[in-house]
């Protein structure tokens, strides 16, 4: 994960340098895709998953602007207070580089 190990305070943080990351390496994967370059695309892709500023941007957007903010997520988590998203976009960040499972395979 690129980015602090910790967030020392989740209300200072620059919202607007972040959410301008995730626009322009948006725009950057729109414009690969347009152009039909799969390689970049894929790669693009694969740096928004390891974002840093991805990862605040959406922990913000689910703890803060949706409407069912206050609705426990698959983890059974609210965060609503300002420690609980940082620590919650903290916590997200680090589960971006998990190997897949392998597949079974059915022999006959």
């Amino acid at each position: 994960m690129n980015g602090p190990e910790g967030i020392h305070d989740w209300d200072t943080i620059d919202w607007r340098t972040h959410e301008l990351n995730v626009v322009r390496l948006r725009r950057r994967i729109f414009k690969a895709t347009r152009e039909q370059d799969w390689a970049t695309v894929r790669s693009l892709q694969k740096m928004m998953l390891r974002s840093w500023s991805n990862t605040l941007v959406s922990v913000r957007q689910v703890t803060q602007r949706n409407t069912g903010r206050r609705t426990p997520g698959i983890d059974g988590e609210v965060a609503l207070t300002s420690h609980a998203r940082a620590e919650a976009a903290v916590t997200r960040g680090a589960f971006t580089s998990i190997a897949p499972a392998l597949v079974r395979t059915s022999r006959g």
